[in-house]
């Protein structure tokens, strides 16, 4: 079977194990006669899996019974407007960081809604840093404050939690949720878009804590009303059956590893074979500063656009795919999610040695 080294950004690639158990399980999910995605959303064997699903989830992050799990729709980009209206509900005011594209967005969908505060910005450095804060940045009388915990597009990560006080901080971690322990309580609401780290497009999680339910703006469409899925346990309506399905497999693989604790370990140890090639020549150039580098995404440059071309054309034939780089900033991005085998990432380092030896810059 030939499987190439998907670095895609998202859809990203899924773990190995997963696939061939849902492959296994397509015609038939255990004796229930029919696949997953066909069957009922209000059957017991599916309202079996959902429920199994949120409980894996909350064993993996420690989620406490006061924050409810829910699975939406929409993707990340319509918590852009499902956060304001749900938590945009006391003074009006909200504080926002800056940090790459998908903060930009949401600070801007959330400008059409009240008091919105920029706070802080990296776009002066090009998003190769991540602003340093403290409690006394932040408005006391904010409703919340919203940050992009890993930055897709950039390969920036957020090294602290920021203190926000009694505010609740607000968090969009599509791009790194399950690849490390993170402390949710530090967390007012979490959000993230499944299609990087855990299911295919189509599910979004919200992790949101209890007392930040049922305040939602009046004229808040339902589907966005956190109280509407808590209350009908993330089925108001048919929800993404089959993704769920699939993050339920996910979340078994990941607590068979060990955990998010073992999980680190392993993409601590990735990131670092990129992370040290990368620091060891000038052929590459790697713009994140090194405090602030994610362990997901991977950005590099050659500092010639013909030869970042050429290095994307020939990494595909060589089996290395979605390696280019997002259209706004161009070069290159190895997104090495979970799912990534260290394995991949040392054959593409050998491949980049491989590259610079073959494609020299001139005067070198």
């Amino acid at each position: 079977m030939y499987r190439v080294y998907n670095f895609s950004a998202g859809p990203s690639m899924l773990p190995l194990p997963v696939l061939e158990k849902a492959a296994g399980e397509l015609v038939s999910y255990k004796d229930s006669g029919m696949s997953v995605m066909e069957m009922s959303h209000r059957s017991p064997v599916y309202e079996g899996i959902i429920a199994e699903t949120q409980e894996l989830l909350r064993k993996l992050l420690n989620i406490p019974a006061n924050y409810k799990v829910l699975f939406m729709q929409g993707g990340a980009s319509t918590q852009f407007a499902a956060v304001p209206f749900n938590l945009l509900n006391g003074s009006g005011k909200a504080d926002y960081i800056v940090t790459g594209q998908f903060s930009k967005k949401a600070y801007e969908e959330a400008k059409k809604y009240g008091d919105i505060k920029l706070v802080a910005s990296s776009e002066d450095k090009n998003n190769t840093y991540i602003p340093q804060l403290t409690k006394a940045d932040f408005r006391a009388d904010a409703d919340y404050v919203h940050i992009c915990f890993n930055n897709t597009i950039y390969g920036t990560k957020f090294n602290y939690i920021p203190d926000t006080g009694d505010v609740p901080l607000v968090a969009d971690m599509s791009s790194c949720i399950l690849s490390e322990p993170v402390d949710v309580t530090k967390f007012g609401l979490i959000y993230a878009g499944a299609q990087k780290n855990v299911a295919p497009a189509g599910l979004t999680i919200v992790i949101v804590r209890e007392d930040l339910i049922g305040k939602s703006r009046p004229d808040t469409p339902i589907m966005f009303d956190y109280k509407t899925m808590a209350d009908n346990d993330s089925m108001y309506n048919t929800p993404p059956c089959y993704p769920i399905y699939i993050a339920k497999l996910v979340f078994e693989w990941l607590l068979e590893l060990g955990g998010l604790e073992a999980m680190k370990k392993i993409n601590e140890a990735k990131a670092k074979v990129l992370y040290d090639y990368l620091d060891s020549t000038d052929y590459y150039i790697a713009p994140v500063e090194k405090a602030y580098r994610s362990m997901m995404n991977i950005t590099f440059v050659t500092g010639v656009e013909d030869l970042d071309k050429k290095f994307a054309k020939e990494a595909e034939k060589a089996g290395f795919v979605n390696i280019k780089g997002h259209r706004s900033v161009g070069g290159m991005r190895a997104s090495i999610y979970n799912a990534m085998p260290l394995e991949g990432v040392e054959k593409l380092v050998e491949f980049m040695k491989e590259f610079a030896k073959n494609n020299p810059k001139e005067g070198k």
